[in-house]
């Protein structure tokens, strides 16, 4: 399964897109979806994760959740894990076939392996409301 991880900013330094090592699910966990600093593409099948580009969406006046869930199914994510979401990205993401999952997990690894358990439960509704 292909799992987007949204993640702060001390995800190390590479080129958006390059294959990277599993260190990258050391970074934290960013309570943000549309506005993370950092996103990371998991692949629960053969463990490759790689680093996405957020630069657009840090930009935006609004908007910022819509535009990260056309990037995580452009992407190929087939589940997102972050802190939190408002009602339009949750409507988008459901709108493309993505399972959202909220948690509190101090990194991106420990909020992998509490889904590998299927200790995460999918999200049933937006948690915020919007522009938070």
């Amino acid at each position: 399964m292909q799992v987007l991880i949204t993640v702060q900013d001390n995800v190390p330094d590479a080129p958006p897109g390059a294959a990277e090592g599993d260190a990258l699910l050391d970074a934290r966990l960013d309570p943000r979806f549309g506005r993370a600093q950092g996103y990371l593409l998991c692949d629960t099948a053969t463990g490759a994760v790689r680093r996405l580009d957020t630069a657009c969406n840090m930009s935006l006046a609004q908007g910022a959740g819509i535009q990260a869930a056309q990037a995580a199914a452009d992407a190929g994510a087939e589940a997102v894990i972050t802190g939190h979401v408002g009602p339009k990205a949750y409507t988008a993401l459901r709108r493309g076939g993505i399972a959202i999952y909220l948690a509190t997990h101090a990194t991106a690894r420990q909020a992998l392996r509490s889904l590998a358990e299927g200790s995460l439960a999918p999200a049933t509704e937006p948690d915020r409301e919007g522009h938070w």
